[in-house]
C-alpha cells in the first residue's frame, strides 16, 4: 500500500524521540550507498516517517550538515513511500573543513544517493531481497563527492 507524495514535512512524517531512533537502529541496515545507511521498520500509521542523522564527525561545518538534512527531506517528500519508519544516517565523511561546504555537485551527488535509498525502500519491508542483491546495486556510487577545492 503507497501514499502519494506531500509537499509538507509536519511533525506527524518525522522520526523525533530516542525511542523510536532507537527501535530503528535495533534493525539491520536495509540498504547502504557511498555516504547513507537507511534503516527501515513498518509502523501502524497511514503515512511514512523521517529521521535523519549527520554526525558532526563526518560533516563538521553546520552548513553542510544542515545542507544534508534538507536535500534528504526533499528526496523524502518527492518519494512515494509505504507506511514504513526511515532513517537516514551519514555514514561516511562528505567533505572537511578545508574545502567547501557545501556546493551544487555535493547536492546532485547527495541527491542522487538518496533517491537509490528512497526507491529501494519502497519495496515491501518484509521481501527477502531487500537485504541481498539489491544492496550491493546501491553501494556502487552514481557520483563522487567533489574533493577540497574542485568544482563541478
Amino acid at each position: 500500500m503507497s501514499f502519494p507524495a506531500t509537499q509538507d514535512f509536519a511533525r506527524t512524517r518525522r522520526i523525533v524521540t530516542a525511542d523510536e531512533f532507537s527501535s530503528a537502529f535495533r534493525l539491520r541496515p536495509v540498504q547502504r550507498s557511498a555516504h547513507f545507511v537507511l534503516y527501515v521498520r513498518p509502523n501502524d500509521l497511514a503515512n511514512a516517517r523521517l529521521g535523519v542523522v549527520v554526525a558532526k564527525r563526518f560533516a563538521p561545518r553546520a552548513v553542510t550538515r544542515n545542507t544534508i538534512k534538507r536535500v534528504t527531506r526533499e528526496v523524502f517528500r518527492m518519494s512515494t513511500l509505504p507506511a514504513i519508519d526511515c532513517v537516514v544516517r551519514l555514514s561516511t565523511p562528505v567533505n572537511t573543513k578545508a574545502g567547501p561546504a557545501t556546493c551544487s555537485s555535493l547536492k546532485k551527488a547527495l541527491r542522487v544517493e538518496l533517491l537509490r535509498l528512497f526507491a529501494a525502500a519502497q519495496r515491501p519491508v518484509g521481501s527477502g531481497k531487500a537485504s541481498g542483491d539489491n544492496r550491493n546495486r546501491a553501494a556502487a556510487p552514481a557520483a563522487t563527492v567533489p574533493a577540497a577545492g574542485e568544482s563541478a
